[in-house]
């Protein structure tokens, strides 16, 4: 019987198996451009300098963006790293250094049914997990985020896409579909982990479910395309009530 990709115990196996690749292999299967999109992503959080915040990293992965987001707000006080996959929090943990350990508390937990205080939090970001969401659960997801937040509290976030009507999509594709699978297979020791990210990316399309579900939990969302349409950053708030 097929997996559904979409099973949370599914997508926690994959991450657990491709974790201490996953930096790495990440960055050189993207030519760099996800740490690009990554200081984009937090550039995008419209949170003021100087507040003493707490927010939450939903599915944090290895904590990628904890050095661009404290660099932009060295203020910030607490980030709570929420990720489904057990050993992607211990890459992530592997990797802390100095006074950054101590403003990371990590919840090992699937963003979907985090019992994290209500408006709790006063920023949130994401850095490519909505694309293990379906449409169904992109609706759960929007909930929990309108809930987490304060009123005012900023968010952002960001996901690789399938860019319909860009040029160079048939490339795009081909590269994610066919080259991307064949060189983990040689490289990784077999591994087909991260040719899921063509099946992920692909069913995701160009993410207008996420900012459906986003806007009818009730959250202010701004959208913004990013190379060709190959990557989608959502920033916005909750309304104060």
């Amino acid at each position: 019987m097929t997996r559904d990709i979409y099973d949370p115990t599914y997508i926690a196996e994959v991450f657990d198996r491709c974790s201490a690749n996953y930096r790495v292999w990440s960055a050189v299967a993207s030519f760099g451009l996800v740490r690009r999109w990554r200081r984009l992503c937090v550039a995008g959080l419209d949170l003021p300098q100087g507040l003493p915040a707490r927010g939450v990293d939903l599915m944090a992965g290895t904590g990628e963006v904890w050095p661009h987001l404290l660099a932009r707000f060295p203020e910030i006080a607490q980030i709570t790293a929420i990720d489904i996959s057990p050993a992607m929090h211990a890459e992530a943990v592997a990797r802390l250094h100095g006074p950054r350990a101590r403003r990371i508390t990590h919840l090992c937990a699937n963003m979907l049914e985090t019992d994290l205080p209500d408006t709790s939090a006063d920023f949130a970001i994401s850095t490519f997990g909505l694309k293990t969401f379906d449409a169904a659960q992109h609706r759960i997801f929007a909930t929990q985020l309108h809930r987490i937040l304060k009123p005012g509290a900023p968010f952002s976030l960001i996901e690789a896409t399938d860019p319909l009507g860009w040029r160079l999509r048939p490339l795009y594709r081909l590269y994610l579909d066919r080259v991307l699978p064949l060189v983990e297979r040689m490289f990784l020791r077999g591994a087909q982990d991260f040719m899921m990210l063509g099946a992920y990316t692909k069913n995701f399309g160009t993410g207008d479910s996420v900012t459906r579900a986003l806007r009818i939990a009730g959250l202010s969302v701004t959208e913004t395309r990013l190379t060709g349409g190959s990557a989608l950053l959502l920033t916005g708030h909750r309304p104060r009530d």
